[in-house]
């Protein structure tokens, strides 16, 4: 590669991370100057443009949250339009990590300046929502630590979000802490797995899961459901928690329903809820073995018949999800 090339490109991308598109974008011309067929820098000017027309948009809104709500939305349409550069065919995968890494954390910077705005106000200290977002956009930008303080603050005001306990998780992986992310995760996965973004998650523990489960054949909504299922089979929601007495209550409730859904799931479901109900099933089936189990091994609870009727009732509806959990 032209070493002036290289050089521009490396500049491209600092100015990138310290939020300079203007200057990022001079750096890009310039290189194409040296080599107008240059693939990565084709490829990193056309990502950053279709950034800066989406950066644009932002004249439209007034309040901030709406602008950083705004930009975090546009990642699906963004990893759309990366299916269809032609130049990503020709570029070396530490070639497309750098330039999507630079891109990346000043387009979550940038959303993260909105939310901040908000949160310099001492009114909004105490909204969950307004410091989900800015966790999110602080690990989108590279800051775990900052990003975990905002996290546990949003999950200790609203403590059964599955979409912040995901994002929890995520950041606690990233930042090694094992046990407490496969903790949370799993508990995420409990409360509704579809609030998740599984898109946004990037820890190696949850991104090789999913990606485990997807070539299964799982797709769409169904993934999410299956996931819990796959993570707890393989072991990676290894680690578990003692349920307290209503807890326990309301999982046996909410295995009644989901059996009665199961049994009549033809009748009266909304479009594309009835392949979701035999993982969400299951899952819970396998909390209430964990609980049998848990008390088994710290109280010496030699068990009613529960844990055999569970174990039944998983091989009745999935003998194969039956064989592999107690292999």
């Amino acid at each position: 590669m032209n070493e002036k090339v290289t050089e521009y490109l490396r500049n491209a991308y600092k100015s990138l991370k310290e939020e300079d598109e203007e200057e990022a974008l001079e750096y890009l011309k310039e290189a194409l100057q040296v080599d107008y067929e240059h693939q990565e820098v084709l490829y990193a000017l056309k990502c950053l443009k279709w950034w800066l027309e989406k950066i644009k948009c932002l004249n439209d809104f007034h309040d901030p949250y709406e602008k950083g709500g705004f930009i975090l939305s546009q990642w699906k349409s963004y990893y759309e339009f990366l299916d269809r550069i032609e130049e990503a065919r020709f570029l070396n995968e530490k070639s497309e990590d750098s330039c999507q890494y630079a891109l990346k954390r000043f387009v979550f910077s940038r959303a993260l300046s909105y939310f901040l705005v908000l949160l310099q106000d001492g009114s909004n200290q105490q909204d969950p929502e307004l410091l989900y977002q800015a966790g999110r956009c602080c690990k989108g930008a590279g800051n775990w630590e900052e990003a975990l303080v905002y996290l546990e603050q949003a999950s200790r005001l609203k403590r059964e979000d599955s979409a912040i306990l995901s994002e929890l998780a995520d950041v606690n992986a990233l930042l090694g802490n094992e046990r407490a992310a496969k903790v949370l995760f799993r508990e995420a996965f409990f409360l509704d797995p579809q609030g998740i973004d599984l898109s946004g998650l990037e820890s190696g523990m949850i991104v090789r899961l999913r990606d485990k489960v997807q070539e299964l054949g799982h797709q769409g909504n169904e993934l999410a459901e299956w996931i819990p299922i796959w993570g707890n089979i393989w072991g990676v929601f290894s680690v578990k928690r003692e349920l307290k007495p209503v807890e326990l209550g309301r999982l046996k409730q909410s295995i009644l329903s989901l059996e009665n859904e199961y049994r009549n799931k033809s009748d009266g479901l909304k479009p594309g809820q009835e392949p979701l109900i035999k993982p969400r099933l299951l899952n819970r089936y396998f909390w209430l073995i964990d609980y049998c189990e848990h008390k088994r091994d710290t109280a010496g609870y030699q068990g009613d018949g529960l844990m055999d009727d569970t174990m039944l009732k998983i091989k009745f509806i999935d003998p194969a999800i039956h064989g592999h959990y107690r292999t």
